[in-house]
């Protein structure tokens, strides 16, 4: 089975929040969350976590660079990591939205 959602978060109107996974049973088998900032120019992905390659991955965004290589964020099941990277982009959306600014 598979769903997706977008969410607003909260203080910042144009951020938001992308979530698409894939469960076999109870088991999250592929997921990508991703950080959205709407501009002027339209959708700019900030931040991407994902298990496409069977892993938690995190890849982070430039400004100039664009999507930068991955890393490996939680060694836990690719549910771990997907609520992790919920957690982690609603706790740290603006910081993440300010580095990428600064880049």
């Amino acid at each position: 089975m598979s769903a997706c959602y977008e969410e607003f978060l909260d203080a910042m109107p144009d951020a938001r929040l992308a979530v698409d996974f894939t469960t076999m049973q109870s088991e999250v088998v592929d997921y990508s969350i991703v950080l959205i900032l709407v501009t002027s120019d339209g959708r700019e992905t900030i931040r991407v976590y994902d298990g496409a390659h069977g892993f938690n991955e995190i890849h982070r965004y430039t400004r100039v660079g664009g999507k930068q290589n991955g890393k490996e964020f939680h060694s836990g099941t690719l549910g771990e990591g997907m609520r992790v990277a919920i957690a982690a982009i609603k706790k740290s959306y603006r910081e993440m939205i300010e580095g990428w600014r600064n880049q």
